[in-house]
């Protein structure tokens, strides 16, 4: 590319803004370089931990959950282009389907943080003070969900049977699955850590579903009329990988802090956390349309993946 050719090309981009060419070009004169720290933000990333007690350890577990929320927002930054743009090619969904396999990877392998990096007694002593906040709260982790399949299938069995004849998305969400975490059906009591959530967030959950009827992630992929086996495998792997493996090791980190040294502790949030998490409970599929009646059956089973 000639000197030339780069400026016509300066000048059409800001003349097509209906802006003068020489006035940006003036302000690159006298713009300072680009620096790593100021590009990344670091100095406002580092700053964001703000431990409540002086326990060192308290301090891993908010970097923790700080570098999932980053995890999930990559995640979900695939999902807002395969639902909401206008993607047809198979090989584009295939790619980025493997992209959200190795995101939800991220999240599984980095829990070892959380497992084996923080003190025992400290933490369930530094815990107590986080009540009753809860990863429960985790938005991004409803807006995921939302992105990647109709809210009917966020539903599990008793939630349906609950349902009107023709529910509305008002009515789904009075009975998703994570609800149950929170919300005592006989008595009709919300923890506050439920309740503390729907106030912030309930609304917005609600808008995006009505935003991606009939373009949520799982309809984008029922599009293609005869899917290829790499896809319905790249769509497969990516279904469990977040719906079981990732609440497997979840759970399994919950057990190691929670369900040790002979009693088992309650969560911040107040929920029944074992079967809150375990996905034979959850029975959260995205894509079910891809899974036979007796994978589905087994849900929840690791070897259930073992052709992934």
């Amino acid at each position: 590319m000639t000197d030339k050719s780069l400026n016509e090309q300066i000048e059409k981009k800001y003349k097509v803004l209906g802006e003068n060419p020489e006035t940006y070009l003036n302000g690159l004169l006298h713009a300072k370089p680009i620096t790593y720290w100021d590009y990344i933000d670091v100095d406002a990333l580092l700053s964001l931990q703000k431990p409540r007690t002086n326990f060192k350890d308290e301090e891993i577990f908010i970097m923790y959950h700080q570098i999932t929320e980053l995890s999930l927002k990559l995640i979900i930054h695939e999902l807002k282009q395969l639902t909401l743009d206008e993607i047809e090619s198979e090989a584009t969904f295939i790619d980025k389907l493997k992209r959200l396999k190795r995101y939800t990877n991220l999240l599984m392998t980095s829990f070892d943080v959380m497992r084996y990096g923080m003190d025992y007694d400290d933490y369930n002593t530094f815990r107590a003070t986080l009540a009753p906040a809860s990863g429960f709260q985790s938005a991004q982790f409803r807006y995921l969900e939302i992105y990647c399949t109709p809210i009917k299938n966020l539903i599990n069995k008793e939630g349906k049977k609950r349902l009107p004849e023709n529910p509305t998305i008002e009515d789904y969400f009075e009975n998703i699955y994570w609800k149950d975490a929170g919300h005592n059906r006989k008595t009709g009591k919300k923890t506050l850590t439920l309740r503390l959530f729907e106030e912030k967030y309930l609304e917005s959950f609600i808008d995006l579903a009505k935003k991606l009827q009939g373009k949520t992630l799982a309809e984008r992929i029922q599009r293609f009329t005869n899917p290829s086996e790499d896809l319905i495998k790249a769509a497969k792997a990516f279904d469990h990988y977040y719906n079981v493996d990732w609440p497997i090791v979840h759970l399994k980190t919950a057990e190691h802090y929670l369900d040790k040294k002979g009693k088992t502790k309650a969560a911040t949030g107040g929920s029944e956390w074992k079967k809150y998490l375990h996905p034979k409970y959850q029975q959260r599929r995205f894509f079910p349309k891809l899974w036979s009646e007796q994978e589905m059956i087994r849900w929840g089973e690791a070897d259930l993946a073992e052709s992934f």
